[in-house]
C-alpha cells in the first residue's frame, strides 16, 4: 500500500528512533511505500524539502513555529499548517494514490486535508490518538468549557473522530474515555493501539557505566532515579521540587532530570537557588545521548498533573522498560499507566502531590536492589509482548 503519515512531530530522517519513525520503518519493512509529512519550523530556517530513504519519503514542510514559541504564533501556525501541508502534497506527490492515511493528534485541525485525500484516493483513515484536546487544556485551566475557543475546537475534534475510519487509543482507559464522551461514535472503530517502539538492546559495560557516572558526579552506590521528557504544565512539575527538596542531602539516592519545555527555566532556577546535592538537571539531549543517560539509571519516574480528567499515557515509559528499569509514577487518578504497571509488577504509583506516599515508594527501591532488577525484567517482557511496533503494525493492518 501507499501509506501517508501526517504529523506535527519533526522528522528529519526515518532512521532516527522514535514512536513514529519506528512505526513507519515497520510499514516500510513490510513492503509498503511510506510518505511522511512533518513540519520544519521557522526557527530552523530551512525550506520545504523532500528526502527519500528506500521505501520512505520524508517531506519536511516549512511552517511557523508550533513548539517552543508564544501562544499567538502557536495558534496561528496550527491553523495554517493544514493548507501548507496540502499545498506541499500537491507539489511533491501529485500523482500518488494513497491507500491509507495515518495521522496523530495533536493537532485536531487536519480534517479538511484528510477528507480531500479520502475522496480523491478512496483511502481509509486511521487516527493515532495521542492527545485529547481541547479537554486537556480545560483540565489545566487554559480556557473554560463555556468559552468560544473550547466550542470551536470541540467541534473540530468531533469532526476528526467522525471522519476517521479507525481510532487507535493509547490504553484501555484512554479508549473508554473516548467512547464515554463521544456516544455517537461507532464503538467498533475505537481500539487500543498503544505507543510502541522497535526494541534495541545495547548494554553498557560495568566499567563504562561507572566511568560515566563518575564524570556526572553520581555516587557509584546511589540508586539513580530518572525523569526524562517534557518539562511543562502537563507534568505538574511543582511536585518535582517537593521531591528534590525532601530528599536533599541523602547520599543513597540521586535524581536525574533531563528534558525541555515551558517549565524548564523554572526548574533551572530551583537548581541554582537550592543547590541540590544529589540531583542533576540536563536540557534535552539527542536521542543517542539520552539513551546513554538512561542506561546509567535504575528507576524511571513519570509525572502528570493531578488535575487531568483525561487518561494520558506518556511514551517516555517505553525507554524505561526497554532498559529494564521499573517505574515510579505520580499522576492523576484517571490514567491507567500506574495501575497497569502495578498489575504487571513493573512499577509503583501514587497521586501527584502525595509526597509521603511517593517517598515511601522511593524507599522500597532504595532498600531492595534485587526488587529493581526483578521489576525491570518484568517491564521488559511486558514491553516485548505489548508495546512493539510489530504489535502496532499488526493491530492497524488487521483492518486491511
Amino acid at each position: 500500500m501507499n501509506i501517508l503519515f501526517l504529523t506535527l512531530s519533526r522528522i528529519e530522517s526515518v532512521k532516527n528512533r522514535g514512536i513514529y519513525t519506528d512505526l513507519m520503518r515497520e510499514f516500510a519493512k513490510n513492503g509498503h511505500k511510506v510518505f511522511i509529512v512533518s513540519p520544519s519550523e521557522r526557527r530552523f530556517k530551512q525550506k520545504t524539502k523532500l528526502l527519500r530513504e528506500g521505501n520512505v519519503n520524508v517531506l519536511s514542510v516549512k511552517t511557523l513555529n508550533i513548539t517552543k514559541t508564544n501562544f499567538a504564533e502557536k495558534g496561528i501556525a496550527t491553523l495554517l499548517i493544514e493548507n501548507q501541508y496540502f499545498s506541499a502534497l500537491k507539489k511533491y506527490f501529485p500523482d500518488i494514490k494513497f491507500d491509507l492515511i495515518l495521522y496523530s493528534t495533536p493537532p485536531i485541525t487536519f480534517t479538511n486535508i484528510i477528507k480531500k485525500i479520502k475522496q480523491r484516493c478512496n483511502a481509509k483513515s486511521y487516527l493515532l490518538l495521542k492527545d485529547i484536546f481541547p479537554q486537556n487544556a480545560v483540565d489545566l485551566e487554559a480556557f473554560s468549557k463555556k468559552s468560544l475557543l473550547y466550542k470551536f475546537f470541540r467541534k473540530k475534534e468531533k469532526r476528526l473522530y467522525a471522519l476517521s475510519d479507525f481510532i487507535g487509543c493509547m490504553s484501555p482507559a484512554n479508549a473508554k474515555y473516548v467512547m464515554d464522551n463521544n456516544p455517537k461514535l461507532n464503538p467498533e472503530k475505537v481500539e487500543v493501539c498503544p505507543n510502541s517502539i522497535e526494541i534495541v538492546l545495547e548494554e553498557n559495560t560495568s566499567n563504562n557505566r561507572e566511568e560515566k557516572k563518575r564524570q556526572l558526579g553520581i555516587p557509584s552506590d546511589a540508586t539513580v532515579f530518572l525523569y526524562g521528557g517534557n518539562l511543562g504544565k502537563p507534568q505538574g512539575v511543582d511536585f518535582i521540587y517537593d521531591i528534590l527538596k525532601s530528599n536533599n542531602h541523602k547520599e543513597d539516592r540521586f535524581f536525574m532530570i533531563v528534558g525541555s519545555g515551558t517549565e524548564y527555566n523554572k526548574i533551572e532556577k530551583w537548581f541554582r537557588e537550592e543547590k541540590f546535592s544529589n540531583a542533576l538537571l540536563l536540557s534535552a539531549l539527542p536521542k543517542n545521548e539520552y539513551d546513554d543517560i538512561v542506561r546509567l539509571c535504575d528507576v524511571g519516574m513519570i509525572f502528570l498533573d493531578k488535575r487531568f480528567t483525561i487518561p494520558n499515557y506518556p511514551s517516555r515509559l517505553l525507554s524505561y522498560l526497554e532498559n529494564k528499569m521499573p517505574i515510579l509514577a505520580a499522576t492523576d487518578k484517571n490514567t491507567d499507566i500506574g495501575s497497569i504497571a502495578e498489575e504487571n509488577k513493573y512499577g509503583f504509583w501514587c497521586e501527584n502531590g502525595d509526597l509521603d506516599t511517593f517517598n515511601v515508594l522511593l524507599e522500597k527501591y532504595i532498600e531492595n536492589k534485587s526488587l529493581i532488577k526483578e521489576m525491570g525484567v518484568n517491564g521488559f517482557y511486558y514491553l516485548s509482548d505489548n508495546y512493539t511496533v510489530a504489535k502496532s503494525y499488526e493491530i492497524i493492518m488487521k483492518h486491511f
